[in-house]
C-alpha cells in the first residue's frame, strides 16, 4: 500500500515537470535578429455572379390603388425572372414601402396628392452573359427601378488560397533579400498572421428608369476581372 502511494506521488510530481519541459521547449528563445515582413499575395478572377436590385414604383391617388397596381406589376416581374431561369433562392425581397405624397403651395397647408408604393427585390444572376437580356425583359414587364450590378465571385476560397500561397512565397523571398543585404541568413519563421482576404468590387453602378418596350438596344454587362488579395504579417529570425 505504501509502495502504491509512493508511486502515485512520484507520478503526480512528474506531471508539472513534464508540462514545464514542454512549455520551455515551445518557447525557444530568439538568439538572432528579429525581422518583421508584410507580404501580399494577389490573383485575378473573372466575376461569375452579378447582384442587381430591381423593383416597381407606382403612384396612384389612393393607397389601395397604388398597392394593387404595384402588386400586379411585381407579379409580372417575378414571372419574367422565373421564366428566364432565375432560381427562387436567388430572388429576395429587400424592401416594401408605401408613402403619402403631398403638394405644397406657398401660404397654404400641404395637400395630399396621392400615394407611392415600392417593392424592391435583390437578384443574383449566375450567368452574367444573360444579365443584360434579363434586365431588358424586366423593364418590359414593369420594373421601373433597377440598381446595379455589383459583380462578385461566388466561391472565392480556392482563389484566396492561391493568393495565400503567393503571399507566403513573397514574404520568404523578401526576408531572404534583407538577410543577404545584411550579410546574414534566415534561420527560421517565427510566426504568420493573416490580415484578411478581400476582393474589391468595381464601382459599377447603373440606374435604369422605365423605357419604351419597343426599344431595340440591349443592355450589355462586361464582367472584366477582379483582384483577390491576402495580406500576411510574418516574423523571421536572421543570424
Amino acid at each position: 500500500m505504501k509502495f502504491m502511494l509512493l508511486a502515485l506521488a512520484m507520478g503526480s510530481a512528474a506531471l508539472p515537470a513534464a508540462a514545464s519541459a514542454q512549455t520551455a521547449q515551445a518557447m525557444v528563445p530568439m538568439t538572432g535578429t528579429r525581422l518583421d515582413i508584410r507580404a501580399t499575395g494577389e490573383v485575378s478572377r473573372v466575376p461569375d455572379v452579378a447582384i442587381i436590385s430591381a423593383g416597381v414604383v407606382t403612384r396612384q391617388p389612393t393607397a389601395t390603388a397604388a398597392i394593387q397596381q404595384n402588386a400586379t406589376q411585381m407579379e409580372r416581374v417575378l414571372a419574367a425572372l422565373k421564366a428566364a431561369g432565375v432560381a427562387e433562392r436567388d430572388i429576395q425581397t429587400s424592401s416594401i414601402s408605401l408613402n403619402p405624397e403631398y403638394r405644397y403651395t406657398e401660404g397654404q397647408a400641404p395637400r395630399l396628392a396621392g400615394y407611392t408604393a415600392s417593392n424592391q427585390v435583390s437578384i443574383r444572376f449566375r450567368d452574367i452573359r444573360n444579365t443584360g437580356k434579363i434586365l431588358d425583359a424586366l423593364v418590359t414587364e414593369g420594373a421601373n427601378q433597377i440598381n446595379g450590378p455589383s459583380l462578385t465571385i461566388d466561391k472565392p476560397d480556392e482563389a484566396l488560397d492561391e493568393a495565400r500561397t503567393k503571399a507566403l512565397a513573397n514574404g520568404r523571398a523578401r526576408a531572404d533579400f534583407y538577410a543577404r543585404a545584411l550579410g546574414r541568413r534566415v534561420v527560421r519563421l517565427i510566426s504568420v498572421s493573416e490580415g484578411g482576404g478581400n476582393y474589391p468590387v468595381p464601382p459599377m453602378r447603373v440606374m435604369m428608369e422605365a423605357r419604351a418596350a419597343n426599344q431595340s438596344a440591349d443592355t450589355s454587362i462586361v464582367p472584366g476581372e477582379q483582384k483577390l488579395q491576402v495580406n500576411l504579417s510574418m516574423v523571421f529570425e536572421v543570424q
